[in-house]
């Protein structure tokens, strides 16, 4: 159904750009008191193993995910920005987050001869309008002053009817995120319609990747070899079997996955298919931690503990939580040593926890339980990839080696796992591409990746046309 050129009369106005062995298993369900117990030697490993970090000051020591970003596309031209919490406290005179809610910015050029509407539900289906906004926050407003916050608000928000050499610039309300955040941003036209995916870094000082080596080894990026597919399977099929600890002496978790494309390939792709940035390890990520543990909750952004490639902790961690926080999907991923086609390469590890169980071999005496089959972790990844159009090419090349459930491996706590022993490799793109689009490159190294069974007795001889 085509809507009419008419103008956007929710209300007028717009406003500038801000100026910023066995595989049985039997996780223990962790009770309040035990959890309390556990308080106390948390912090003591905490300030045991404080370490310092070297922040990236500059935009220059970003990997491009800045606050500020640019698409273009069939003569539109959109800048978008989300500004941190403090920013947008002094923009509009109130914490918006305390509201639950984060103002996203966009400005949108239409150059083209085609009258667009902006869809707001592709950026979050839980948007507020102007009025939800002022509603929710006037009631810790005076009552005189509540008429001039819904001015605000109204003023401030976006139209979303875009005619043909027009522009509009203003907020979107979105339901509040931390860490990172991604923008599906669909315009909508007379049998024309534009896509652009943003993702974006947030600033919270209390996440893992602000305190990670990152930002400092993507400046220097370019420097890194470059090296063709063949050349950068022959290298993934050489990397290291497993994580290992910060001394280096421990067989952990089997490095099974490889991403490529550039961080803001990356981010996009990983946001977009439901993967959360985790927080660091700090008192207030444990006091959540331990609330949600209590409580039987989830925590979307649960810290990570720290393993270990190339001699350092990984550079980003991500997780897709379910109802409680001890049943996740989890990976860690490291900038690896070269790129591909011009591309930087991340390596890490993909797994599944599926309980939570006291050790001696942690720190916290505390660890999830991971699902003994890797693999399905590795495959759920790129089914997620798949499902937001996020997967280019991928297949699969020899890793960890094979184990079963006859002769498991174990990581470092002591959790079987059994997996075909394969990497998955996956060519990320930030333009949508469907599923069926996807190219299998069939190095036929591995089992179907679509396929429910697992093992030598899944695999097949990809067709070739």
């Amino acid at each position: 159904m085509t809507m009419p050129p008419r103008q956007d009369t929710r209300y007028s106005g717009a406003t500038t750009a801000p100026s910023h062995g066995s595989l049985r298993l039997r996780p223990v369900r962790l009770d309040g008191a035990l959890i309390a117990a556990l308080i106390l030697t948390l912090t003591l490993a905490l300030a045991a193993c404080g370490k310092s970090y070297v922040m990236g000051s500059g935009a220059a020591d970003r990997p491009n995910l800045d606050r500020f970003q640019t698409i273009s596309e069939d003569g539109v031209t959109v800048t978008l920005h989300i500004p941190a919490d403090d920013e947008a406290a002094s923009t509009f005179g109130l914490t918006l987050a305390d509201y639950g809610v984060q103002p996203v910015w966009l400005r949108i050029q239409n150059a083209s001869d085609t009258d667009y509407w902006l869809l707001p539900i592709a950026i979050d289906p839980d948007y507020y309008s102007a009025d939800e906004v002022a509603f929710v926050a006037g009631k810790d407003v005076p009552h005189a002053s509540r008429q001039a916050l819904l001015d605000q608000f109204r003023s401030k928000a976006i139209p979303f009817y875009i005619p043909a050499g027009g522009t509009n610039e203003g907020y979107v309300y979105a339901s509040h995120v931390r860490g990172g955040r991604f923008v599906d941003l669909r315009l909508s036209g007379h049998r024309k319609a534009i896509r652009m995916r943003f993702g974006v870094l947030l600033p919270t000082q209390g996440f893992d990747y602000e305190k990670s080596a990152l930002h400092e080894l993507y400046r220097k990026i370019e420097e890194l070899p470059d090296l063709s597919v063949e050349e950068a399977r022959v290298r993934i099929r050489e990397l290291p079997c497993c994580t290992t600890n910060a001394e280096g002496n421990g067989s952990g978790d089997p490095i099974n996955i490889a991403l490529i494309g550039f961080a803001t390939d990356v981010v996009p792709a990983l946001t977009a298919s439901g993967w959360y940035f985790t927080e660091a390890i700090t008192m207030e990520s444990i006091r959540k931690m331990v609330g949600a543990a209590v409580a039987g909750e989830r925590f979307a952004t649960a810290p990570v503990s720290a393993l270990y490639v190339f001699g350092r902790p990984q550079d980003l961690a991500l997780q897709r939580g379910r109802s409680t926080i001890s049943q996740r999907n989890h990976m860690r991923l490291w900038l690896a040593p070269f790129r591909c086609e011009g591309r930087p390469v991340w390596v890490g590890q993909v797994s599944r926890d599926i309980g939570v169980k006291v050790t001696d071999r942690s720190p916290t005496l505390t660890t999830h339980v991971i699902d003994p089959v890797v693999d399905e972790a590795r495959e759920y990844l790129l089914h997620s990839l798949l499902h937001r159009e996020s997967v280019q090419w991928f297949s699969f090349a020899r890793g960890v080696g094979s184990s079963d459930a006859a002769n498991p491996r174990s990581n470092l706590t002591g959790d079987p796992y059994i997996t075909d022993g394969m990497r998955m490799v996956v060519m990320l793109s930030r333009e949508p591409v469907p599923p069926e689009e996807a190219e299998n490159l069939g190095w036929n190294e591995s089992t179907d990746p679509i396929r429910e069974s697992k093992g030598e007795a899944a695999s097949v001889t990809p067709r070739r046309d």
